[in-house]
């Protein structure tokens, strides 16, 4: 699956931290994370609780009050992120950059028929018709591998299954064209065949629109098969980053332990590996 990665800067990210007010002081959910994305696959892994998820809404601007977010460069494109208004994320959340969520149900209003979601995005970022819109949605529905698309259209929410609202996700996030698509985990409440015709749609439509993809996981395989380059997030900070198909080659004491840990069919352990935390793992960032 691998493939040429184009590596024309689309999202610049340097030294990013979210923070939150505790009863004992703050709380850094993210230290000082760094890293660029071209038009390529971007993984990032690591345990729950360790930043993934709120790296990529800080990046959307979706980090409510009282959290705060600081970075010496947050950049789309030539647009500076940094202190943008929520009317000003609003214009680019769809448009430019683009956000799908680990369960579906939770994202879609559920009194409104999928089709018309899907063709409420194209209407709301590109200004276009009714009939413009609904022509658009229908061919989105294609796009993402759903048969019949005239049927899908009218349904609602309760009315799909979980892949097929996962690829209605994908569909309403993409149709008004983005340059960046962030997947937080899309896949992990599906079941493995499922998840494989998800990943396929992804993989087709980043590659056929030239776009850049984070794909947030906690599923090392599948980032190593599916992904150009990997983050490992540990404690709010990136410990590691390396080429996906190097992943096994990973030096850090942290990546060995979360790779040591993974299942292998036809080996046979006496006992389970544990992960040996070091608190120097910190030390130059606290």
């Amino acid at each position: 699956m691998m493939g040429q990665v184009i590596t024309d800067t689309l999202l610049a990210v340097r030294n990013l931290s979210v923070t939150y007010p505790g009863d004992d002081g703050d709380v850094r959910a993210v230290r000082h994370v760094s890293f660029t994305l071209g038009r390529e696959r971007l993984g990032i892994v690591g345990e729950s609780g360790s930043g993934k998820s709120t790296t990529g809404r800080a990046i959307m601007g979706l980090v409510g009050h009282p959290g705060r977010i600081d970075a010496d460069e947050l950049r789309l494109g030539d647009t500076d992120l940094r202190g943008l208004s929520e009317r000003g994320f609003r214009q680019l959340r769809g448009k430019r950059i683009a956000m799908v969520l680990q369960d579906p149900k939770y994202s879609l209003d559920p009194v409104m028929s999928v089709g018309r979601q899907i063709a409420e995005t194209h209407r709301s970022h590109l200004g276009s018709s009714h009939r413009d819109a609904r022509r658009a949605a229908l061919k989105m529905l294609e796009d993402v591998h759903i048969r019949d698309p005239e049927r899908v259209y009218t349904m609602y929410p309760h009315q799909v299954s979980g892949g097929m609202g996962q690829r209605v996700m994908i569909a309403m996030m993409l149709i008004a064209g983005p340059d960046i698509l962030i997947a937080d985990e899309p896949t992990s409440a599906l079941d493995v065949t499922v998840q494989s015709q998800v990943l396929a749609i992804l993989d087709e439509l980043v590659r056929r629109r030239g776009m850049g993809l984070i794909l947030i996981s906690h599923n090392l395989h599948l980032v190593s098969s599916f992904c150009d380059r990997v983050l490992v997030m540990y404690a709010g900070q990136v410990l590691e980053t390396c080429a996906a198909g190097k992943l096994g080659e990973a030096t850090h004491p942290y990546t060995r332990g979360l790779l040591a840990a993974l299942p292998r069919l036809g080996h046979r352990r006496a006992e389970l590996p544990q992960l040996q935390r070091d608190p120097a793992w910190m030390a130059d960032i606290a």
